[in-house]
């Protein structure tokens, strides 16, 4: 395929402005950016006329490599002001670890439209729990359930997760809320989260797309190194930012500006799946 200049500037534009709001998003919501970067990876490579059925699949996998450095970036900023709980990380890792790599050893075997459609419609319905659930107050104590629950959730939100190419902080906070975790918790300890999904999900994404010969430039496996190369400083630099902006703003309207986010993501998605 020959690209114009133009394109490629075009390009790097586009990459590194999404990286600036993935970062921003990533810090100040919990999310590891991919709400904001698999729309606009899969946008650019419908305009580089790439195989429609390995768009979906490079978006993720680009978006799970540099969640790594976002969400580490994102979890450090809110550690040191309190908001990560080191013993539920602990015990939760394992589990979700285990969700990522279950997941990921099925996602080449996944349609693009499938994964299309899975993004939209999570993302719709948490939009939805963060609009009309219920609402921890900011003096509540948070306990999160041992045993199965813990188990089950860990499998679960990284398994959805990393099939999504996010950092699994869309499905962690309003899981955290319910169990009446204050909304600026339940962000860092997302952005947590967010780090120990990206990891597995990024080895997977590598290797199950090793041999695909329909890659975009500059792709080892399901990951796109000129996209990667670009979004990890921006996105690290900007989510101390974002995590800065979620222990200043008001946490009502913190809820909102996720739920509507999202909202814009899952009908964006939508329209693309329909259009496939």
């Amino acid at each position: 395929m020959d690209f114009s200049l133009d394109f490629y500037l075009l390009f790097v534009g586009a990459i590194a402005l999404a990286g600036v709001v993935a970062g921003i998003i990533a810090g100040l919501l919990g999310v590891g950016g991919g709400v904001v970067l698999v729309p606009v990876l899969v946008y650019l490579f419908t305009l580089m006329d790439i195989d429609p059925d390995v768009r979906m699949h490079v978006a993720i996998g680009t978006s799970l490599s540099t969640i790594i450095a976002t969400a580490y970036s994102s979890a450090r900023a809110h550690y040191k002001k309190g908001a990560v709980d080191l013993a539920l990380m602990k015990s939760w890792a394992p589990w979700l670890i285990l969700g990522s790599i279950i997941a990921m050893s099925a996602f080449s075997s996944i349609k693009s439209i499938a994964l299309t459609f899975l993004f939209s419609g999570m993302t719709f319905l948490i939009a939805m729990y963060m609009v009309f659930g219920p609402k921890a107050q900011a003096d509540e104590s948070g306990t999160f359930p041992t045993g199965p629950v813990r188990w089950i959730s860990g499998v679960v939100i990284a398994g959805l997760a990393s099939l999504m190419g996010i950092g699994g902080g869309s499905l962690t906070v309003p899981l955290l809320s319910y169990f009446k975790y204050p909304i600026r918790k339940a962000v860092g300890n997302a952005a947590a989260v967010g780090l120990l999904i990206a990891l597995p999900g990024t080895i997977g994404a590598f290797l199950a797309g090793l041999g695909e010969p329909n890659l975009p430039p500059f792709s080892i496996g399901y990951v796109n190194l000129a996209a990667f190369a670009i979004l990890v400083p921006v996105t690290a630099a900007c989510a101390p930012l974002g995590a800065r902006l979620a222990h200043s703003i008001n946490p009502v309207y913190l809820r909102y500006a996720f739920a509507a986010f999202l909202l814009f993501n899952a009908a964006n998605m939508l329209k693309l799946a329909l259009q496939s």
